[in-house]
Order: C-alpha cells, then structure tokens, then sequence
C-alpha cells in the first residue's frame, strides 16, 4: 500500500537544488544569482569561482548540487547543462539587539535567504 511517489517538481531534463538558509539579503544573492541565468553549467561555475561577492561562495556550493544531482540522480549529460532557472526569495530573519546610549537599544535583523537553481540539459543543436 504505502503513498503514491510525488511527482517530480520539475522536467524529465531537469534537476534541482534549493539552498534553504543563506546567510545574507536576498538582494545581495540575487545580484549573484543574475550572473549566472541562462549560462552554460561550467561557465556558472567559473564566474561563481573567480567573483569577489561573498554571497557567490554558497550560490557555488547549490549549483555544483544541482550539477551533481542531474549527473547521478538524473542521468543528464553535465557536458550539456545549462542553468535554466536561478531564483531568490527569503527565508527567516533573525532578530538580534544592540544595547546603545541612555538605556535605550535598537533591532538588528540577520536575514537569510532561499535560492532555487533548476539546471536542464540542452541538445547541442539548439546552443548554436
């Protein structure tokens, strides 16, 4: 008996990561996120290597997931993927305070963010 297998969120040429809690403004990952859309896989990965954004170290770590998750879930050629989908949204704020002059103190938020990257293999006659 048992449940049914859920359907797959995405295409039968795609995989997905999510990195659920980044530490950081979902405006500062999407700025890096924005590098990458529509890029080759190995071509994301350098521009997230060599980029002097801190944010660009955890987008690295979802995207290789992602590769990796086509490669030995998915059977998709690595060679052939393309980052067809970089979305930001945000995740938990933590509310933190700083103790100030006269008594008084006031609110520090650390916000993290949620980052969803779909990578799908493309026929190599559709990229020329």
């Amino acid at each position: 008996m048992g449940k049914a297998k859920a359907p797959r969120r995405v295409g039968e040429t795609e995989a997905l990561a999510v990195g659920t809690t980044i530490r950081g403004s979902a405006q500062k990952l999407n700025l890096v996120a924005g590098l990458i859309r529509g890029k080759r896989a190995e071509e994301a990965m350098n521009i997230l290597s060599f980029s002097k954004k801190a944010m660009a170290v955890d987008a690295r770590k979802v995207l290789a997931s992602a590769i990796a998750n086509a490669e030995n879930n998915h059977d998709l050629d690595v060679d052939a993927l393309v980052v067809a989908e970089a979305s930001v949204g945000k995740s938990i704020t933590m509310k933190r305070f700083h103790t100030r002059g006269r008594g008084k103190s006031t609110r520090i938020l650390k916000p993290f963010s949620r980052l969803r990257i779909v990578v799908r293999e493309q026929d190599e006659e559709a990229e020329a």
